[in-house]
């Protein structure tokens, strides 16, 4: 099995999902922009070969290191990257070279939170009311309708870059004036904890791994009021929440991939907030393995190369994060 792993250096804990596919027998291709004496030793005794291109973001050079492993080895059979920043990439590879998995066109309702809305409400789960605005007086159209305060993010971008938090018409206007020239939905502000739904499903689309997440705050707030964040995982997962995180997975179809589901929970129960189709960010994919005593990282491997998911887990820990800003002093 051939299995294309885009910049399998990032992040740094990542190295291990090439290590357990060429365990399970894979040939492991990597491709990024590092030099090669710069990657880990661990992850490049894994790689079966590693290609550098000089800019990751030039896709004629993914083309060219794709269309190089196909002359050397082969049919790919999966391209990879677990990363949010490289969805689309994926998907327009699996589009070129014909490889199992999401494809450029189905590619907008997984990255685009204009459509993600839609397959939410598919799903039976509400959702903030949102539309894309092109001009400032779409915006002050809107905001008559939903009132403020309300939120002025990318359609499609990632974590909390470039989104505001507006409280009226004159910071709506400024940030509007602020913001960079890609599309924007704005969508009512909602008050409420955010938790999260995650996990993996195999190659049918079954869920065989799923947890939870409760959040100390908003990757906004984190960002825009330099806050410290923390989250837990929980051992029991809410009825509500484990019913809405499945019904979604199960309209949004994904198969063989992670998944992280952020809801708020309101006082009138949960609103959905984004899907991301990969791993939760920072080190949860090792807080998946603390809680559970399992290795999903293994597990997923496993699952790509043999399509077998074998890990009995019972969520007998919890596990949490505390992050901490440079620049700060905590003593």
């Amino acid at each position: 099995m051939n299995i294309v792993f885009l910049s399998p250096h990032f992040p740094p804990n990542f190295y291990l999902f090439c290590l357990h596919l060429r365990k399970a027998g894979a040939t492991v291709l990597g491709i990024a922009d590092a030099p090669y004496n710069q990657i880990r030793d661990e992850l490049r005794e894994a790689l079966t070969e590693y290609y550098r291109v000089e800019n990751m973001e030039n896709y004629d050079e993914l083309l060219r290191a794709c269309g190089y492993f196909v002359h050397r080895y082969g049919r790919l059979d999966r391209v990879e990257s677990h990363n949010e920043y490289w969805l689309e990439t994926e998907s327009m590879l699996r589009t070129d070279f014909n490889i199992p998995g999401i494809k450029h066109e189905g590619i907008a309702r997984i990255t685009k939170k204009s459509e993600m809305k839609k397959v939410f409400m598919q799903a039976g789960v509400p959702v903030a009311q949102g539309q894309i605005v092109k001009t400032i007086e779409d915006a002050k159209q809107f905001a008559q309708k939903i009132g403020y305060p309300a939120v002025l993010k990318p359609d499609r971008g990632v974590g909390a870059a470039d989104t505001f938090r507006v409280d009226n018409g004159s910071q709506l206007d400024v940030c509007f004036a602020q913001k960079p020239q890609t599309e924007y939905i704005m969508e009512e502000f909602i008050q409420g904890q955010i938790v999260s739904f995650d996990g993996l499903t195999d190659h049918e689309g079954n869920i065989v791994f799923y947890t939870s997440h409760v959040f100390s705050q908003g990757i906004m707030e984190t960002v825009n009021e330099d806050r410290d964040i923390f989250y837990y995982s929980l051992r029991d997962i809410p009825e509500d929440l484990e019913k809405a995180g499945f019904d979604t997975v199960n309209a949004f179809g994904v198969r063989e991939k992670f998944f992280h589901i952020e809801f708020f929970r309101t006082r009138k129960g949960l609103v959905g907030m984004e899907v991301n189709m990969r791993p939760p960010g920072g080190m949860t994919m090792d807080m998946f393995d603390f809680a559970n005593d399992i290795d999903l990282y293994q597990e997923w491997a496993n699952m790509v190369v043999r399509k077998k998911f074998s890990a009995l887990y019972s969520r007998p820990y919890h596990c949490g994060y505390v992050g901490r800003k440079l620049g700060k002093s905590y003593k």
